[in-house]
């Protein structure tokens, strides 16, 4: 486990599941931001705090939400169904598909949100930002509901360590064993 300065507790890559989890947290923050900036921006524009709050939703969601994915896709899933789990296939096929459901409504967001944060516009499409945000929603809690537990039920500690290894790479930090 790593300690930000900001003093909260973040797991260490070598606990990939809780690192899973943790992303997802993050992942409903920015969906809240997203519908704080749908309220704000009708009363003050693309003002400074608009232009920064769009402007951290597009790193998140361009790095570490892509990372996210890829850490799933590339990795826990093919674990998932290596291991035998039962309904793990019909998992992949339905979480991976929500992904590609996803990652089309974020290149339509993702426009307005970049003219947002330089400042050259001043809305968002009201249904396609609720929509990205409530399939993230649905998603995070089908996952943390249905894929992390089984994960943890049947992901060896070998395997365990494989994904964090891969989450680790991806991301060029250090691989830290804690064990």
């Amino acid at each position: 486990m790593t300690v930000s300065l900001l003093g909260a507790a973040a797991p260490g890559f070598d606990r990939p599941l809780d690192v899973l989890e943790a992303c997802h947290g993050r992942i409903a923050k920015q969906c809240d931001t997203l519908d704080k900036l749908l309220a704000h921006l009708p009363v003050h524009g693309a003002d400074l705090q608009a232009q920064q709050a769009a402007h951290a939703v597009l790193t998140y969601f361009d790095t570490a939400g892509v990372h996210h994915h890829d850490d799933e896709e590339r990795n826990l899933f093919p674990l998932l169904e290596q291991a035998g789990a039962a309904g793990a296939c019909d998992l992949v096929e339905l979480l991976t598909h929500e992904h590609e459901e996803l990652a089309l409504l974020w290149r339509h967001l993702r426009i307005q949100l970049a003219q947002i944060a330089e400042g050259r516009a001043a809305a968002l499409d009201a249904a396609l930002t609720q929509r990205f945000a409530a399939l993230n929603r649905s998603h995070l809690e089908f996952e943390n509901a249905h894929v992390l537990p089984l994960a943890r039920q049947v992901l060896r500690a070998d395997d365990l360590a494989r994904l964090g290894r891969a989450m680790a790479a991806r991301r060029n930090v250090p691989f830290v064993d804690q064990a």
